[in-house]
C-alpha cells in the first residue's frame, strides 16, 4: 500500500526531483532566478522587499519569543541598524530544541522534506528582503547580495535537500526477510532514519547565508533540531531565515523550536559553550582557521564541519589572450573587494616573463596589465562601488594596512567616497610584487583586498610553490594559465594531490571566485576544510539507520 506523501512534499515534488537529478548530470540548472529584474519577481518586489527589511530597523526582531534584547550589528554601508534579538542562554537553547527533537524525527523523511522545502519557496518569495538584510549587514553590493546572499545560498540548501534525500532514502523503509531453509527463517525488519542530535551553525560575517545554509538545510531535512548562531555583525540574514522557518513550522504542525536563533552578547562567547553541550551532536562552522582548529580538536563529542582560511592560488605560464586574462583575474580580485573566501591571492609569474598573444611579456608586464584592468574596474565610484561593495570589519583594513607596506606596490588601494552611502568604508584592491623568497608573507592568507604577484624562477618553481603553500595551509580556490597541454597537466595534477579545485584558461565571464550548484563542488579535504559543498558525505553523518526486526 503506497503511502499519501505529506501535502507539503506533494507541493514540492517536481522541485526535488529536478534537484536530485541536477546533482547526477552536474550540468547547468537553479530553482531560483539569480536575477532581480521586475520581469521575473514583479513590478513591486524590490520596493516590497526594502520596505520590509526597513521595517525591522530601530527595533526588536519579531521572532515570537521572550528574551533580553541584544543588538550588536554594524553596517559597513555606515546605515543605522538598532534591531535587537531575544537572548537565550546555552542551557535554555538545547533543552529547547531536544524537546523539539522526537516528533520531528518521527515525522520521518518525506514530511521533514516538505516542509523544509516549503521553508525554501517561502524565503524565496522574500528573496529581495533576504537581499537588504545580507547587503546591509556584510558590505556586499545589492546585486552580489541578490546572487549570493538569495538565489545561490538557496540553490545550495536545495542541493544539500536533495543529496540528504537521496541518502535517507537509499534503503527500504521495511522489508520482509526470509533466509530459505528447511525451516526457513522469517523476519520483519523495520529502517529508522536517526538524527544525531541538536545541531548548531555558527555563521559568519561575509556570507551568512551562502554559507550556512547548506549545513541548516541538511541538518533539518535529516531530522537534527538546530540551533543557529549568527555572526554578531551579521544576525539579520539569519534571523530572517529562522523567522520564515519558524513560521512554516508552526503552520505545519511541528514545533516552531525545530530552529531556534541563538544572537551573541558581547564577548559572551555562546559558539563555544553551545559547541561543547553534550547534546551538540552537529556543528558547522566558516570563519577562521584558528578557531575552525580548536572545535575540530575540542567538540569531539559532535562531527564538525568547517571552511576555515586558505591561500588561494594562480599559476600564470602563459596566455593567448592576455588582455582576457588581466580582465578576468582583475575582476576576481575587484569583487565584493577580496572579501570571499574563493578570492585569488597569490599570482605565480616567472621571473622571466611569459608568452602571450601580444609577444612575450615580463612579470612586471603582467603586474601592471592586472592592475590596469583593477583601474578600468574601480576608476567610476558610481560603478565600482557595484564591484567592490563595502570593507566588512576592521581586521580587513588592518590586513591592508600592513600589506601596503611589503614588496613594490604596483597598485596601490585608495578610498573611495560611496555615492549613495556616505558613512560607507569602500577600498580598492592593493597589488603588490615580492619574490619566491617572500614564503613568510605570501604562505598566508591576507582576507580582504590583497593580492600578491610573486615572482618565481620559472612555471615548474611556480608549481611548486603552490604544491608547498597549499598543501600546508589549504585553499578553496586555483587557477592556471597556459597554452601547453603539459602545464596544464602538472596543474591539475598538483591540485588533485593538494585536493584543491582547479580552473584553468579563464579569460571570459566564469570567474575563479564563483561556485555553481548542483555542478561545482565548494571545499575539499585540504587544511581549509573538512567538507566539501555539496557530496553525499557532507549529509550522510548527520543521521545514522536504526533497524528493528521481530519473527514475521
Amino acid at each position: 500500500m503506497t503511502e499519501t506523501p505529506h501535502p507539503l512534499f506533494a507541493q514540492h515534488a517536481d522541485t526535488l526531483a529536478r534537484a536530485r537529478d541536477a546533482i547526477r548530470e552536474r550540468a547547468y540548472w537553479s530553482a531560483y532566478p539569480e536575477s532581480p529584474s521586475p520581469r521575473v519577481y514583479g513590478e513591486t518586489a524590490a520596493a516590497d522587499g526594502q520596505a520590509a527589511f526597513e521595517a525591522y530597523l530601530g527595533k526588536p526582531f519579531p521572532l515570537g519569543r521572550d528574551g533580553e534584547p541584544v543588538a550588536t550589528e554594524r553596517s559597513p554601508f555606515g546605515v543605522e541598524l538598532g534591531v535587537s534579538y531575544p537572548h537565550a542562554d546555552a542551557d535554555t537553547l538545547v533543552a529547547t530544541a531536544a524537546a523539539a527533537l522526537p516528533a520531528w524525527r518521527d515525522a520521518g523523511p518525506q514530511a521533514r522534506a516538505g516542509v523544509v522545502l516549503e521553508i525554501l519557496h517561502r524565503l524565496h518569495t522574500h528573496i529581495f528582503e533576504l537581499a537588504n538584510a545580507v547587503q546591509f549587514t556584510t558590505g556586499q553590493a545589492f546585486v552580489m547580495a541578490f546572487q549570493a546572499g538569495g538565489a545561490h545560498a538557496l540553490d545550495r540548501a536545495l542541493e544539500a535537500v536533495a543529496y540528504a534525500y537521496d541518502e535517507m532514502t537509499r534503503h527500504p523503509e521495511a522489508v520482509e526477510w526470509e533466509k530459505p531453509g528447511k525451516q526457513p527463517l522469517r523476519m520483519s525488519k523495520r529502517f529508522h532514519v536517526v538524527p544525531r542530535g541538536v545541531a548548531l551553525v555558527i555563521g559568519c560575517n561575509t556570507f551568512p547565508t551562502w554559507n550556512s545554509y547548506p549545513g541548516l538545510f541538511a541538518s533539518l531535512v535529516t531530522g537534527n533540531p538546530v540551533v543557529v548562531k549568527p555572526h554578531p555583525r551579521a544576525v539579520l540574514p539569519l534571523a530572517v531565515t529562522v523567522r520564515y522557518a519558524r513560521e512554516v513550522l508552526a503552520e505545519a504542525g511541528f514545533s516552531p523550536d525545530v530552529v531556534q536563533l541563538a544572537p551573541e552578547a558581547p564577548g559572551e562567547g555562546l559558539a563555544s559553550d553551545l559547541a561543547l553541550r553534550p547534546e551538540v551532536r552537529i556543528v558547522d562552522f566558516t570563519g577562521s582557521t584558528e578557531y575552525g582548529d580548536w572545535l575540530e580538536a575540542s567538540a569531539r563529542q559532535a562531527v564538525v564541519f568547517t571552511e576555515k582560511a586558505g591561500v588561494n592560488t594562480v599559476v600564470v605560464d602563459s596566455t593567448d589572450d592576455f588582455a582576457g586574462m588581466c580582465r578576468n583575474l582583475g575582476f576576481s580580485l575587484t569583487l565584493y573587494s577580496g572579501q570571499m573566501c574563493t578570492t585569488p591571492q597569490n599570482i605565480l609569474v616567472p621571473a622571466g616573463g611569459i608568452e602571450t598573444d601580444q609577444g612575450r611579456k615580463s612579470a612586471a608586464e603582467v603586474a601592471a596589465g592586472i592592475a590596469d584592468a583593477v583601474r578600468a574596474l574601480t576608476e567610476d565610484a558610481k560603478r565600482g562601488v557595484e564591484l567592490t561593495g563595502a570593507i566588512v570589519n576592521d581586521g580587513v583594513l588592518d590586513r591592508l594596512a600592513d600589506a601596503a607596506g611589503l614588496g613594490e606596490v604596483v597598485l596601490p588601494s585608495r578610498a573611495v567616497d560611496h555615492p549613495a552611502f556616505a558613512h560607507a568604508v569602500v577600498r580598492t584592491p592593493l597589488i603588490v610584487r615580492l619574490g619566491e623568497g617572500d614564503a613568510d608573507t605570501y604562505s598566508r592568507e591576507w582576507f580582504g583586498p590583497v593580492a600578491f604577484v610573486v615572482e618565481t624562477a620559472s612555471t615548474d618553481a611556480s608549481l611548486r610553490v603552490f604544491r608547498s603553500v597549499v598543501g600546508e595551509k589549504g585553499a578553496l580556490t586555483a587557477a592556471v594559465y597556459s597554452t601547453d597541454p603539459a602545464v596544464l597537466d602538472a596543474a591539475e595534477a598538483a591540485a588533485v594531490d593538494v585536493g584543491v579545485h582547479l580552473s584553468a584558461n579563464l579569460t571570459g565571464g566564469v570567474f575563479v571566485n564563483q561556485s555553481a550548484a548542483f555542478s561545482d563542488f565548494h571545499g575539499t579535504v585540504n587544511p581549509s576544510a573538512t567538507a566539501a559543498l555539496t557530496d553525499g558525505a557532507y549529509v550522510a553523518s548527520r543521521f545514522k539507520i536504526v533497524q528493528s526486526r521481530r519473527p514475521a
